[in-house]
């Protein structure tokens, strides 16, 4: 397996210069403005709807996809798809209903709106939620699974490619979100391009060594031969059927997920929260679009990977240490097939994914950390430069953490991608309800947030772990085990909210504000039915 040359240095480090002189230059021509808390945390008012929409994506696109989605496109296919193409979906529904209450109701971070909602109990629990899951799943399995890509790749120390892209993406991230935000429209570029131009390699790879040529014939080959890969609603009999469980992705928990996700969680959100309502919505129609092409760059190419591999290329590199083929290994294999320059290019667009989406998370829990636990509860009388201050020593902190715990998170168990979505799924079924029922039911009380946050999650844990003796709950898969915990904490807010003295702590809505500008309709009809055609073709 060739390893980087010397073009492909040249081509990473024309990458590494263009982000840091670029976030350099930002960060001075803004400096005096980064001794205040919202432009630190928000950049409030200075993120264009294509740098929302960049950052975005950016955030969301990371190690977890490059190599546990083309992982799972190498072993069940184009149906993993769902991820990218149901997120494009829930993408319109926050623009439309979830943004125009937190821009109406001034709110910056997710605590702040259940402490506005509810309690600051509920804000506080969830807040000290929220940082555990970032930083001991997202943080820890970016960083795992950057540093096994690159270290791959280059032929680097992995402990040393793990250390260097925490780097990186400090040094990014203690800019704040103005920089953040910026660079991300540079780490966006790079990621597209490049993982597009390890696409089109791979299917031409396909090609060549079907001996045809082009890449549409390469497509219509794999469609061929390796039919089963490309079907997104897989039937009960599939070995992957616990994982995406046929109907259940379009109309089961997987919303559940994706609304969490996308809706009420802060480095996602975080982006659109210093904007007006127009630019934030046309921000996350953006990466809408973004999130169709997504599949393309980071599906196809594990494909084509099992396409290659089915035809004898590349066994015994991808072995596990147990001596069974690990899929996350596709992505890294594919690469090493490259010639010099493109190589160094996906190498780029990797990286790029990597320290982003750090940056997004690092940023986040920073956020979280100083406005909604330190400010409020340990440094009250704390000043705006004193404040910035924390939080970007709570940026290293997090990394530095993270460093360490990410060997014993077994993230390499179940695959990367797999990892992440499980551990998210047990607090997501909670957090959504409290935050839907928060929105539209004005007798929604603490009592109840705090039943779906800390019950829904020990319900979650129980059947994760099986606890339940009336059912075998390992056999269901776990979105539909997301959706029924989701129902078991509405009807708890539900019921409590009934029984117990009325909070009456709705939120300020004018219903004039859901309904979007034109050129938005427009723009979703598009994602819309382009998302309807890929499912009725590949169903």
């Amino acid at each position: 397996m060739q390893q980087l040359q010397t073009l492909d240095y040249l081509v990473f480090c024309f990458y590494f210069i263009i982000v840091s002189v670029y976030g350099y230059w930002i960060y001075r021509r803004k400096k005096s403005e980064t001794t205040s808390t919202k432009d630190f945390f928000l950049a409030e008012g200075s993120l264009t709807w294509w740098a929302i929409g960049a950052s975005l994506i950016a955030s969301n696109i990371s190690a977890e996809q490059f190599i546990g989605m083309s992982g799972n496109g190498f072993s069940m296919g184009l149906a993993i798809s769902s991820y990218e193409w149901l997120a494009a979906a829930t993408l319109i529904i926050v623009a439309v209903f979830f943004m125009p209450i937190y821009l109406k109701n001034r709110i910056y971070t997710m605590p702040q709106f259940l402490s506005q909602r509810y309690n600051s109990a509920v804000s506080l629990i969830m807040a000290i939620f929220w940082l555990a899951l970032y930083i001991l799943v997202n943080l820890t399995s970016i960083l795992y699974l950057g540093a096994l890509a690159i270290s791959g790749i280059s032929g680097l120390n992995f402990q040393l490619c793990m250390i260097a892209l925490a780097i990186f993406s400090i040094v990014i991230t203690i800019g704040g979100m103005k920089v953040i935000g910026f660079t991300d429209v540079i780490q966006v570029f790079f990621l597209v391009i490049g993982g597009l131009a390890t696409t089109y390699l791979a299917v031409n790879l396909v090609s060549d060594r079907e001996g045809v040529e082009g890449v549409v014939t390469g497509l219509k080959l794999m469609h061929t031969r390796y039919d089963d890969h490309f079907h997104m609603i897989l039937p009960k009999s599939s070995p992957f059927y616990l994982q995406l469980p046929g109907l259940a992705v379009l109309l089961g928990g997987m919303w559940i997920g994706h609304l969490n996700y996308w809706g009420c969680n802060q480095y996602i959100t975080q982006r659109a929260l210093g904007a007006d309502l127009k630019t934030a919505r046309n921000g996350i129609l953006f990466a809408a679009f973004l999130k169709v092409l997504m599949p393309v760059i980071v599906v196809l190419p594990g494909i084509a990977a099992y396409a290659l591999h089915s035809k004898g290329m590349f066994q015994a590199e991808m072995l596990g240490e147990d001596g069974n083929i690990n899929a996350d290994k596709a992505y890294p294999v594919l690469l090493n097939l490259l010639p010099a320059g493109l190589k160094g290019l996906s190498f780029a667009a990797l990286t790029a994914a990597v320290v982003a989406s750090l940056a997004g998370k690092a940023n986040s829990i920073a956020t979280i950390f100083t406005l909604d636990i330190f400010k409020n509860y340990i440094g009250r009388e704390a000043d705006e430069k004193t404040l910035v201050r924390i939080g970007r020593i709570i940026i290293v902190v997090a990394m530095v953490l993270a460093i360490v715990a990410s060997p014993y998170m077994g993230i390499d168990k179940k695959g990367g991608f797999q990892f992440i979505q499980e551990m998210t799924g047990l607090l997501s079924p909670g957090i959504f309800a409290s935050f839907a029922m928060g929105f539209f039911w004005k007798r929604s009380n603490s009592a109840g947030a705090l039943f779906a946050i800390v019950g829904g999650f020990l319900i979650a844990i129980a059947m994760h772990n099986n606890y339940f003796p009336f059912a075998d709950w390992t056999q269901v898969p776990f979105i539909d085990r997301m959706g029924l915990v989701f129902l078991i904490c509405v009807a708890g807010m539900f019921m409590l909210g009934l029984a117990l003295p009325d909070e009456r702590k709705g939120l300020a809505i004018d219903v004039t504000m859901f309904v979007p500008h034109r050129g938005f309709v427009m723009g979703a009809l598009g994602v819309i039915s382009v998302l309807a055609f890929l499912y009725s073709y590949y169903w």
